[in-house]
């Protein structure tokens, strides 16, 4: 595969001539939004649901997306089929646009739409099979008040610094708390723990982004009959878990085996999280939107 393409603006440019103006208030102030998309075997997952989430981030903070859903589901197959991509991680991303070096989001007349599709490894694969240990942090997630999470804004810079965390601990993965001392996520994953059989995810009002993966796991686990439900944790719930395990559009579900020095379980991966990863690799793919062929969406 050569340079990768890039949707810019209605056209597909290399990835070396993709340039976003210094005025655009997506650098400038982090005013804009994205969504982190997968593709397997030729097919866009869930393509549907982050087109949703998308659009309601850019209504909720008054951002007007210049293409109907259809337009971005055809240039986002467009932008995998372009780079010849059977699987891919795939980021749109909606900024305000150019403007002045004022705050101002009317001074930007329109929006810079970008799609990038490439391959991602997040996590080496060893972890996948053996677990990842975590440990909490002392950056916390702002309350739903002050930035709301379900906004998937490009203000990620709450995000960066518990990663900056991670980093100084030489781990690949932390756990954020809310205000109020609760369990949120990681900084690019949702959290789950298993406890005497029922699988358990930190709710939505707690201070987290309801991902996409995240509502795949839990529909996924209520079909094999896992009782399965949103209650606030605490770290005490994470360290006294049988097994835990993270989920994320780039992560897809990766188990966690240790967290602050405490061993999850046994140490190693669990039965159930076990269960629920090969059921998410079977359904992610079989479905999602055709990229190639005479179903596909085109441009």
């Amino acid at each position: 595969m050569g340079e990768l393409k890039i949707f810019f603006n209605g056209k597909m440019v290399p990835g070396s001539e993709a340039r976003v103006s210094v005025f655009d208030h997506g650098f400038l102030y982090g005013d804009g939004i994205f969504e982190g998309i997968r593709a397997y075997e030729g097919r866009v997952f869930k393509l549907s649901e982050h087109l949703d989430r998308l659009y309601d981030s850019a209504k909720s903070i008054l951002l007007k997306i210049p293409y109907t859903r259809e337009a971005l589901t055809e240039a986002v197959c467009a932008t995998v089929r372009e780079n010849q991509l059977t699987d891919a991680y795939i980021r749109l991303v909606i900024s305000r646009g150019t403007g002045d070096l004022g705050l101002d989001p009317n001074k930007c007349p329109e929006p810079s739409v970008i799609i990038i599709a490439d391959r991602i490894a997040l996590y080496p694969e060893e972890m996948y099979s053996n677990g990842l240990h975590l440990a909490s942090v002392s950056t916390r997630r702002p309350a739903t008040d002050v930035l709301n999470p379900a906004i998937k804004s490009l203000n990620y810079l709450n995000n960066i610094m518990a990663k900056i965390e991670a980093n100084l601990r030489g781990l690949p993965e932390v756990v954020l708390l809310n205000h109020q001392g609760y369990v949120v996520e990681g900084t690019g994953d949702n959290i789950f723990i298993v406890k005497r059989g029922e699988v358990l995810t930190p709710p939505v009002y707690a201070g987290i982004l309801n991902g996409i993966t995240r509502q795949c796991v839990m529909a996924l686990a209520a079909d094999m009959g896992m009782p399965c439900r949103e209650q606030n944790l605490t770290l005490h719930d994470l360290y006294t878990a049988d097994e835990a395990f993270l989920t994320g559009t780039a992560a897809e579900i990766v188990p966690a085996v240790g967290c602050d020095g405490r061993t999850i379980g046994d140490g190693s991966v669990g039965p159930i999280t076990t269960r629920i990863l090969a059921a998410f690799k079977s359904y992610s793919r079989s479905t999602g939107v055709p990229v190639y062929g005479t179903n596909a969406a085109t441009a």
